[in-house]
């Protein structure tokens, strides 16, 4: 027995676990923290160290200058105590002079004179030092001083470095050569720096360790509106665009979630709007086709009888496409260009629309008042809704029924009326009218062959100027219904 092989299956398909690897806002967000955190706690404690070192090399240097020049000062006035006059032995003088010095801790100060035939003969100033490895027990580094040509240098010992300064003793007849040198050894100093160094390691380690807490902490806390967000996203379906995201304080993030809320409000309202919209258009489209489909199973060969049923088809079908028409505008109604607006005269407007609105039925017309002004709007649309109106109004009245047409500017809105003398509208009928597919209760025992989409067509252009479509009661009966827009500059 064979089985097929899944390897190309297994390679090409993504692993269920994928989404685990990723690594989360969370973890990035701490993981930049903590680097730039390090960074610069690793910037402070070396420019600390480095600052520190600075300051032993400018005291090892104020030092080394305090003592030469001290010795050089002592060298032009000093005198001896036993004579009372100047120093004319320069192993006298170097005696005299260390014997009152007190050097520093990491200082010695020497006093060397070469002996013949041997190297140089040494005065250590008599105190007990407070380094490990003195200068005036290493021979060799004495010797390299005393040699040297500058008045200052470092030596690089084995037991760390040495920093001196030397003063030559002029000489006079066939006195020997003597120099005062000063040696410091700033192995302490530098010792200091680098606890100092350490320590603000060992702190800013500490502290690293307390902002990761901290830090996952807070970063949790802020970014659960998001995690929120993913879980609620991942959850909606077209059945259930019910979840809201609870919204705490007025941050970012908090705006976030209101606009994530917003966006479900839009999504859960056009979804509904979608699904009433297309039962209603089921459901309307559904009696036509009925219809065609009876007459044509039934149609007999009968040339009258096909006459009629064929009639009556090509009426059912021209409803039917009326529908469709009234529904692709609509749909269009929700496109950021359905209205183009551009520069109108009212009143030439409300004119061409009376006399388009005139030809629509044998009414008392009359053009009530007109705008005169000048106001940015679609002509198009508004024509269009404005004859619907008209329509509406020929609809529910008889011949010689008045019907008024008008505009006005009223609080800087515009409005546009048809006012007809009708039966008016009744109660329970007015907050359903402008609805899809929505007729109002028989007025006059009889029901118009609309399929209830004019006044929603209406609405639609309306809205599409920031206005709305208002009804109104018209003196004396009848019903008013008004276009209030605003001008789209």
């Amino acid at each position: 027995m064979t089985t097929e092989p899944t390897t190309d299956r297994a390679t090409t398909a993504e692993p269920p676990g994928a989404a685990h690897h990723r690594v989360s806002a969370r973890v990035r967000i701490l993981l930049w923290l903590l680097l730039v955190m390090a960074v610069a706690l690793a910037a402070v404690a070396a420019t600390t160290r480095s600052i520190l070192l600075r300051d032993v090399d400018h005291r090892v240097d104020r030092l080394l200058t305090q003592e030469t020049g001290e010795f050089t000062n002592f060298v032009d006035r000093g005198v001896d105590p036993d004579t009372g006059r100047r120093f004319n032995d320069p192993r006298r003088l170097l005696k005299v002079f260390l014997e009152r010095q007190y050097a520093d801790p990491g200082e010695e100060l020497i006093g060397l004179v070469r002996r013949e035939g041997a190297g140089p003969a040494q005065y250590t100033q008599p105190r007990e030092l407070s380094v490990r490895h003195p200068l005036h027990r290493d021979p060799g580094a004495r010797r390299a001083i005393f040699a040297a040509d500058g008045s200052t240098g470092t030596l690089d010992r084995p037991s760390g470095e040495l920093r001196w300064a030397k003063v030559e003793v002029a000489r006079h007849g066939d006195e020997p050569e003597a120099a005062f040198v000063v040696a410091f050894h700033p192995a302490a100093e530098q010792a200091k720096a680098d606890d100092v160094f350490r320590i603000l390691l060992a702190i800013s380690g500490v502290a690293l360790v307390l902002t990761t807490g901290i830090a996952w902490a807070v970063a949790g806390r802020i970014l659960k509106p998001v995690r929120v967000v993913r879980t609620a996203a991942a959850q909606l379906t077209e059945q259930d665009l019910t979840r809201r995201i609870p919204v705490h304080g007025k941050d970012d993030i908090a705006a976030l979630a209101e606009t994530f809320n917003g966006m479900l409000d839009r999504l859960e309202r056009a979804f509904a709007a979608q699904r009433e919209f297309v039962d209603d258009a089921g459901h309307e489209l559904r009696t036509p086709i009925t219809i065609v489909r009876g007459h044509l199973e039934l149609m007999g060969d009968d040339p009258s009888e096909r006459e009629e049923t064929v009639r009556l088809v090509t009426d059912e079908l021209d409803r039917m496409s009326r529908i469709v028409e009234d529904l692709l505008l609509l749909a269009k109604a929700e496109r950021p260009d359905f209205i183009r607006p551009e520069p109108v005269q009212l009143a030439e407007l409300t004119a061409d629309v009376f006399v388009k609105a005139r030809t629509l039925g044998d009414r008392r017309w009359e053009l009530a008042e007109t705008a005169d002004s000048e106001a940015r709007l679609d002509p198009q649309r508004i024509t269009q809704a404005m004859v619907q109106l008209a329509q509406n109004a020929v609809q529910h009245t008889v011949a010689g029924q008045r019907v008024r047409v008008g505009s006005r500017v009223t609080d800087g809105r515009i409005e546009l009326y048809v006012a007809d003398s009708g039966p008016g509208v009744q109660a329970q009928d007015a907050e359903v009218i402008f609805e899809r597919f929505r007729r109002g209760t028989s007025r006059r025992g009889a029901r118009t062959s609309g399929a209830g989409l004019g006044l929603s067509i209406v609405r639609a252009i309306a809205h599409g100027h920031r206005g709305e479509v208002r009804l109104r009661a018209t003196e004396g009966g009848g019903a008013t219904f008004v276009l209030v827009l605003e001008d789209q500059t």
